[in-house]
């Protein structure tokens, strides 16, 4: 079987999807790797690295496009639309449920499409999601911390603060990986931190990770309304699996908010958690409502890419090789997880939650379970 990985062209998005390791590995089993040219070389990457193990360099995305699955990091762009074709397998995020157009495109060129943001483990946790969340939330304390900087436009205050002065608040929504992440690094910074979430079980998990240490709070809306109001950075770290991200913050929440305060929209591929919110770049990560600055990337992990490339493979390659190794029928008959991660197929949506974000009936085909 022919896997392509392509180089990324979204916009400051530096991050592969296979690493020299993978290459390998496919290449022992008799598999024909197709790696872009300079695929790696933003995640440190060379193609000489690739090559030694086994791996084709190619020069253009069309050639890497031909081989039976792709498999990258995020979702095509338009750019790469023209590429999707009946009998090709992609497997890379997708975040669906705020990408109709991409579904549309999908469904149409009867692709079949796996997104690694919904594969789902019977305990409900997400295996590849998990590192780039982890990720993602160490960044959002960072990135929020920055934009507090009043060159930055921000409040001028200092998370950790100064003995005799109070330090900053950052009120964090959602208790998930993001979130926990988000908490690990916003202590470490000295900030008081509040973390908001809807399940007792895990606000009960992070009080005992914490010692006490992180303030939690059953979220409602006057509880997110009373936290957000008073907070310097807010963090929103919340995520249903597949379907759009509901509004915790309103504009009226905003106007209520002190101006220069921050919030780090990290759910804003799924939509976002604030009602302001819209994918901004690297290159240009911010913007500012009702005098609240957004940060808004909507791929953080890209900041870092060579932690966030190795990071993302060691979660993602099991399922790329059972893909290649077995199928697409006998991975789904043998992995439960990888059933969630299936999202559209045979010209239709697969999974649910996405459908129901979009408005589609949900078909899965029964004779791959």
């Amino acid at each position: 079987m022919r896997i392509g990985v392509p180089k990324e062209i979204k916009t400051d998005e530096y991050r592969v999807a296979v690493t020299p390791a993978g290459v390998r590995r496919l290449a022992l089993a008799g598999h024909d790797v197709l790696v872009e040219r300079n695929a790696g070389v933003g995640a440190g990457i060379a193609d000489g690295e690739y090559e030694a193990e086994g791996g084709r360099i190619v020069d253009t995305a069309a050639e890497v496009w031909s081989a039976d699955i792709v498999c990258k990091v995020k979702e095509p762009i338009a750019a790469e639309f023209p590429f999707l074709r009946d009998g090709l397998i992609l497997y890379a995020y997708l975040h669906l449920a705020a990408a109709p157009e991409l579904t549309r495109r999908l469904m149409e060129s009867g692709t079949t499409a796996f997104g690694y943001e919904t594969v789902q483990e019977k305990d409900g946790s997400l295996p590849m999601l998990i590192p780039m969340s982890e990720v993602a939330g160490k960044m959002a304390a960072q990135a929020g911390a920055t934009y507090l900087e009043k060159a930055r436009g921000g409040r001028g205050v200092l998370l950790g603060g100064v003995p005799g002065v109070a330090p900053g608040k950052v009120a964090i929504l959602g208790a998930g990986v993001v979130g926990v992440n988000a908490a690990k690094i916003a202590m470490g910074m000295g900030a008081r931190v509040v973390l908001l979430d809807v399940s007792l079980p895990k606000l009960r998990a992070v009080d005992d990770l914490f010692g006490g240490r992180v303030e939690t709070l059953h979220s409602d809306p006057t509880s997110v309304l009373r936290t957000v109001r008073e907070a310097d950075l807010v963090v929103g770290a919340v995520l249903s699996p597949g379907a759009k991200t509901p509004w915790l913050v309103t504009r009226d929440h905003l106007k209520e908010m002190r101006p220069g305060s921050v919030i780090v929209d990290v759910s804003v591929d799924q939509g976002g958690c604030v009602e302001t919110s819209r994918p901004t770049t690297h290159s240009d990560p911010v913007f500012t409502e009702e005098g609240i600055i957004h940060y808004c990337v909507a791929n953080m992990p890209g900041a870092v890419p060579r932690t966030s490339a190795f990071a993302l493979a060691n979660a993602t390659f099991p399922g790329l090789f059972s893909l290649v190794q077995k199928g697409v029928a006998e991975t789904l008959r043998e992995n439960y997880a990888m059933r969630g991660g299936l999202n559209v197929a045979r010209g239709a949506v697969t999974h649910p939650k996405v459908a129901e974000s979009l408005g589609l009936p949900s078909h899965f085909p029964e004779t791959w379970i």
